[in-house]
């Protein structure tokens, strides 16, 4: 079984900053997904960011610029920095992993941690 947690949400003024943490633990095999997604009140989920087992990363419109998606391999951990923050931003953020289990593919989710910005 995996546990994901997530840390690093909070309350901060427009134009702030925040780093989101996601660490995974657990019997992981062979991770090749970590994103970051956000849900805010009356809308549906949507990709925030986006670091595949290659490296390579992928943004949503809305962020990019803004936020950086980073990862350390060694624990298990995805990043995400989140800059010039804006009030649209306020979600609950989640983080997903994937992983390759031989031919199966397995996802977890977070529990997900709020982030706040006042105008």
């Amino acid at each position: 079984q995996v546990h994901v947690v997530e840390s690093g949400g909070g309350l901060v003024q427009a134009g702030g900053s925040l780093r989101l943490s996601c660490a995974a633990s657990g019997n992981i095999f062979s991770i090749n997904y970590m994103g970051w997604y956000r849900q805010a009140p009356g809308k549906q989920r949507e990709l925030v960011a986006v670091i595949i087992s290659g490296g390579s990363t992928n943004y949503a419109d809305s962020v990019k610029g803004r936020f950086t998606i980073s990862r350390d391999n060694a624990k298990n951990t995805v990043y995400l920095q989140m800059d010039s923050l804006k009030p649209g931003d306020t979600a609950v953020y989640y983080c997903n992993i994937r992983e390759m289990v031989g031919p199966l593919r397995y996802e977890y989710w977070g529990q997900g941690t709020q982030v706040t910005v006042s105008s």
